[in-house]
């Protein structure tokens, strides 16, 4: 796995937490099978996963709870996950030599790189962005991950007609997400009940979401589509 680049400004911090020993041994020896190697150039998808199938992209998996069982129940779909926490790309990889999936891959790098440098015009079908680093302090909302140059990103990469689905439990940054996505021409939202008309547009609970209503937050669902 290559070493992050570093930005002035970033969406997320490397938050100290123990790789387990076979955390560590799928690092060093699954990630050959799934891992993609960050590069300044275009990733050429239907090489990168060996056929040509749709593609949902998951941008911070956490743990890979969400994008687990999306794959394992969508084996026709190709999964593309971007995280920097290597405890939870480590317990995903387990998971999916468990289950010797193949139509997921995944990036260690910067969200904001990957779809800046590395993913080409309308690549994808979906973009899940489930429970980002919600930046609570109003001095930090500029390392939220959705600002205005981000959604231009989103729309740049994924197809028209393509859904975008995001999900938090605060609603501070949903409420700014509203804005911030009502502020582009290029996305149009979506009811829940149009929205989760597509079978791509499910959700299943996440690690974050159980804690988040543990606390007494309200989980937000919030459907684009890329007109």
């Amino acid at each position: 796995m290559s070493e992050a680049h570093h930005r002035k400004i970033r969406s997320f911090v490397r938050r100290p937490g123990r790789t387990t020993h076979a955390q560590r041994r799928a690092l060093e020896e699954i990630w050959p099978r799934y891992g993609i190697e960050f590069a300044d150039r275009t990733l050429d998808l239907e090489a990168a996963f060996g056929r040509s199938a749709p593609v949902v992209l998951e941008i911070g998996f956490g743990n890979g709870e969400a994008l687990f069982t999306s794959a394992a129940n969508h084996p026709e779909i190709d999964h593309l996950g971007i995280e920097v926490h290597e405890p939870g790309i480590g317990h995903l990889l387990m998971l999916l030599e468990r289950a010797d999936l193949d139509n997921v891959r995944l990036i260690a790098r910067d969200a904001v790189e990957v779809l800046e440098r590395q993913l080409d015009k309308a690549s994808v079908k979906v973009i899940r962005i489930f429970f980002p680093d919600p930046w609570p302090k109003k001095r930090h909302h500029k390392r939220r991950l959705l600002q205005p140059s981000f959604i231009a990103e989103l729309a740049r990469v994924v197809e028209p007609g393509g859904l975008v689905h995001i999900a938090t439990d605060w609603t501070n940054y949903a409420e700014q997400t509203i804005d911030l996505m009502a502020q582009s021409d290029e996305f149009e939202p979506l009811t829940a009940e149009a929205a989760t008309a597509n079978p791509l547009a499910e959700r299943p609970p996440t690690k974050f979401e159980r804690r988040g209503r543990t606390l007494g937050h309200e989980v937000w669902d919030l459907y684009y589509r890329r007109v």
